[in-house]
Formats: structure tokens, C-alpha cells, sequence
């Protein structure tokens, strides 16, 4: 990928895996399936999993800075979340396509803004899909 952007810095960030970045504590009952198996040890992995995301990504740079962080929609979902000041658990309503674009800007002084949220606009209609619900599909 580092070839289709001349000049850019590539750097690999473990905050990015495909991780659940939280735990809830108390689980929708329409998730309790998705989080069956995960214990107090996993849930804890989790929280410092999503501390190092929003602790590495989700504030305002010491100078003008633009990144373009390339993972899962877990991680998506949680950063989306925490620029929204949403509760924790907020983060699993939060589905995404594959290959959508979000871009959140932060600023010194101000709240997060979410610019753009799972834009599938570069996209051909076939792959435009999130792949949760019914009626997704185009």
C-alpha cells in the first residue's frame, strides 16, 4: 500500500489489530452470543486495547498532521465512538463496509469532528454492503 502513496510514512500500529476493543459489562442480549467465552482477563486486554487506540490516535497532534489508519471496523467503531462521547458499549451499533472511508479531525480546544462516516462513495455498488441487517445488500 505504501507505494500508492509516494513520499508517505508507513508504519505498522499494533492498536489497529482486529481486537474487540471493549467488553461490556453488561451485554445487549442481542450480543450475548458475539461475547459468550469472553472472561474478566479478556475484558481486560480489551479496555487496555481500546485506552492505547484513543491514546495513540484520538487526540490532537503537537503539529498539523494527517493519518490514514487502515483496519478493522472494530476499531472504526470505537474511535467513531469516543469522538461522539458515546458510552462505551455504544461502539457495537456501529457497523462498517469494507474499504469505507471515515475521517475524524481533532483540533486543540474543540470536540472531535466526525467529517465523514463509512463513505462507500469510491466504491462500485456491488462492494457498497456492511453486511449487517436485512436489506443491506444493493
Amino acid at each position: 500500500m505504501g507505494a500508492a502513496l509516494p513520499g508517505a510514512v508507513v508504519r505498522e500500529a499494533p492498536e489497529l489489530i482486529d481486537r474487540v476493543p471493549h467488553v461490556p459489562v453488561d451485554v445487549p442480549p442481542s450480543w450475548a452470543a458475539f461475547f459468550d467465552g469472553y472472561g474478566a482477563e479478556e475484558a481486560e486486554d480489551a479496555h487496555r486495547r481500546a485506552d492505547a487506540l484513543t491514546g495513540r490516535f484520538a487526540c490532537p497532534a503537537a503539529t498539523e498532521t494527517h493519518e490514514v489508519l487502515v483496519t478493522h471496523a472494530y476499531q472504526v467503531a470505537w474511535l467513531v465512538r469516543d469522538a461522539l462521547d458515546a458510552p462505551p458499549v455504544r461502539w457495537l451499533g456501529l457497523n462498517w463496509g469494507n474499504a469505507a472511508l471515515t475521517v475524524i479531525e481533532y483540533r486543540d480546544g474543540t470536540a472531535p469532528t466526525v467529517l465523514l462516516y463509512n463513505d462507500m462513495g469510491h466504491l462500485p455498488a456491488e462492494p457498497r454492503w456492511t453486511g449487517f441487517g436485512p436489506g443491506t445488500r444493493p
